[in-house]
């Protein structure tokens, strides 16, 4: 499993590839359990009121979640570079340039 982590400031958004053979979560709107490759990980948006709040390089804000959106990939370059752009998006819905973002991809063990 490989762990694509987005850093600005003191806030992190860490997604998840999993890989062929690991098992990825099952829920509603999850891939075909045929992909060799899933992407899953948060997203989120600022909303005025309600929602969470964040401190984002300085300050601060309140952001909404929406539901993981799985995604499954044939290959793991196509996983990993879904995965950045994801992070660097979410970002980007409040107010970072990508080119802010730290990207770091980790392979760790599944659970």
């Amino acid at each position: 499993m490989l762990l694509i982590r987005g850093v600005v400031g003191e806030t992190e958004l860490t997604g998840t590839v999993y890989e062929r053979g690991e098992e990825a979560p099952t829920f509603k709107g999850a891939p075909d359990e045929d992909a060799p490759y899933v992407w899953v990980c948060d997203e989120f948006y600022e909303v005025e009121s309600g929602g969470s709040s964040l401190d984002l390089d300085g300050r601060a804000i309140r952001v909404a979640f929406e539901s993981p959106m799985p995604r499954g990939f044939d290959t793991r370059d196509q996983a990993v570079d879904a995965g950045k752009e994801h992070v660097r998006t979410q970002f980007a819905r409040v107010g970072i340039p990508p080119e802010e973002v730290t990207l770091d991809v980790e392979k760790v063990q599944q659970p």
